[in-house]
């Protein structure tokens, strides 16, 4: 049988004092919701419906997957009746499971221990221990163990609040059974509401067999309701996967200040310093050096690169034994070949840098295809747009360019060439040459700087 997840995204979340609706609000630079939608894509599935109601079309503008059918759910009265709105597209051998929005570290692996324990029950429920299950509903067994219901806090009695045993609102159960227990629900209780809960005590007085499955980190099932539990479920994403890295053999200076907006891979022998932000798909080789207060997205840096403070990679490729920084940028769309060196307060955007290649100080390389072990001097510019169109620089191996330099795109400079300091260059250069261009130098004498009228 296939499993069908069902995901709640209809509270507003008014605790957030947000215009975007909770499920969008980020943890690791990804939407709540995604999180949860990529948890339930690992169970065995081709649909996924998703329960939404404030800000719908902003999550539905903001969620694209071919596989979601969007069910509105018009009035807010409970978690029975937000299900109840899917009721139609639920099919009888559906293993349906009931997962929430709100709810962003749950585990793919926690997900299918949920449906494969409906090989020996009717209904199952993930549940878990909490020192303080204020605001949870509580599991009731009997005395031989066996769940006879849930009680949620407002309706439940001091005996029953002294129970660990939260209910983390999770549940899945085959979709003839779910359908049915479904229509029998009402809202007599505390709240005036439907609650999904009850489905498990109708469950058992049929007879049925409700079984748990117990989740050991109460984190993993916590919900977000103010931007407070959005900050501790954000470390404690953090923290998960900066310990991925480390165990992949990565050296990071303090776990508690790396942020991972993505996915990162690592070699051996890595080291991340403080303040390293990685966004979207990002490989480091081995022995590569991150240091403090970079911001690396979409990039791979290869084996024995150095990246130095203050540095920003944007969808670049860096070969191995570089070194960049401090304060580089680095633009989409750049490669950067091995033992290149890009150094401080340099652009690079659109190009290529060539083997052993060298642009030290205050420059930009833009729309560039540059050689082997060329020397671009301080202060050197590719003017690659006149204000309508974008042109190219070509700048041949062996190349010495002075500091100073503008070079004029379309221009093509030769290899071995050297370009004199403070040149402009606009045409192509030939091979092997030093070209120049400077005004000459005049001194005007008995000139007297103005001074200010008194």
């Amino acid at each position: 049988m296939k499993s069908f997840p069902i995901i709640l995204a209809a509270g507003q979340g008014t605790r957030m004092n947000s215009k975007v609706p909770k499920v969008l609000h980020m943890i690791g630079g990804k939407p709540m919701l995604q999180h949860v939608i990529d948890a339930c894509s690992a169970l065995d599935t081709n649909k996924i419906a998703i329960v939404f109601g404030h800000g719908g079309e902003q999550v539905q503008q903001t969620i694209q997957d071919d596989r979601i059918k969007w069910v509105l759910q018009a009035e807010q009265k409970g978690t029975g009746h937000a299900v109840a709105q899917a009721i139609d597209i639920i099919e009888d051998d559906d293993q349906v499971v009931i997962a929430y929005g709100d709810v962003p570290l749950i585990k793919p692996e926690t997900l299918k221990a949920l449906v494969n324990k409906l090989a020996d029950a009717d209904l199952c429920v993930l549940t878990t221990y909490l020192d303080n299950p204020f605001g949870y509903g509580r599991i009731v067994r009997n005395s031989d163990g066996q769940i006879t219901k849930i009680v949620e806090e407002k309706d439940a009695s001091d005996e029953i609040r002294l129970i660990k045993e939260g209910n983390t609102g999770f549940i899945a159960a085959r979709g003839k059974d779910l359908k049915r227990w479904l229509k029998e629900l009402n809202p007599e209780n505390a709240q005036g509401e439907y609650y999904l809960t009850d489905c498990i005590g109708l469950a058992v007085e049929e007879g049925g067999n409700v079984q748990a499955v117990v989740c050991d980190h109460p984190l993993e099932v916590q919900g977000v309701n103010n931007r407070i539990q959005q900050a501790e479920l954000e470390r404690a994403y953090q923290l998960e996967k900066v310990n991925e890295l480390m165990l992949a053999g990565a050296t990071i200076a303090d776990p508690s200040r790396v942020d991972i907006r993505g996915n990162v891979s690592v070699g051996q022998d890595v080291n991340i310093d403080i303040n390293a932000i990685f966004n979207g798909d990002v490989t480091l080789g081995d022995n590569v050096s991150i240091q403090a207060n970079c911001v690396i997205t979409n990039a791979t840096i290869g084996a024995g690169t150095l990246i130095k403070p203050n540095s920003v990679i944007e969808s670049a490729t860096i070969k191995e034994d570089c070194e960049v920084g401090p304060f580089a940028r680095i633009r989409p769309d750049a490669v950067l070949n091995d033992k290149a060196k890009v150094g401080n307060f340099v652009e690079i955007k659109k190009s290529t840098i060539g083997e052993g290649s060298k642009v030290s100080h205050l420059s930009y390389i833009g729309d560039t295809t540059m050689g082997a072990d060329v020397n671009i001097g301080a202060g050197t510019i590719t003017c690659n747009y006149d204000g309508a169109n974008k042109f190219e620089t070509i700048i041949g191996d062996g190349v010495f360019v002075g500091s100073s330099t503008q070079l004029v795109a379309p221009v093509s400079v030769q290899k071995n060439t050297t370009i004199g300091a403070g040149s402009t260059i606009t045409k192509d250069t030939p091979e092997g040459e030093l070209t120049l261009s400077r005004a000459k130098q005049v001194t005007i004498k008995g000139w007297v700087r103005p001074t200010k009228n008194k």
